[in-house]
């Protein structure tokens, strides 16, 4: 079981990833993105997907036509690890 972010990492997290939500229990972080329409977000998704497979860590997401919501936790640490923001850092990068 990998251990939960302290208070300052979870305070930091508006630095370090600042497209990402604290949810307001402070157990996970949440994004959403808009693209031009469905392929794109699915394309999007399939990325992420094999992303994930690698990191050996998956997001909770939905789409909706144009728009993907990702909230990332660590399920079996019951909260935020360092493993939520490489994953999240992983998905900004396929952005850039």
């Amino acid at each position: 079981m990998r251990p939960l972010l302290t208070a300052v990492e979870r305070a930091a997290l508006a630095t370090t990833l600042p497209a990402w939500s604290l949810a307001d229990d402070g157990g996970s972080i949440e994004r959403e993105l808009r693209f031009k329409d469905f392929s794109e977000a699915w394309g999007f998704m399939t990325r992420v997907a094999l992303l994930a497979d690698r990191l050996d860590h998956h997001p909770n997401w939905s789409n909706v036509w144009n728009t993907v919501r990702i909230a990332l936790t660590t399920h079996d640490s019951g909260g935020l690890t360092k493993q939520d923001l490489r994953l999240a850092a992983a998905i900004d990068a396929l952005l850039a």
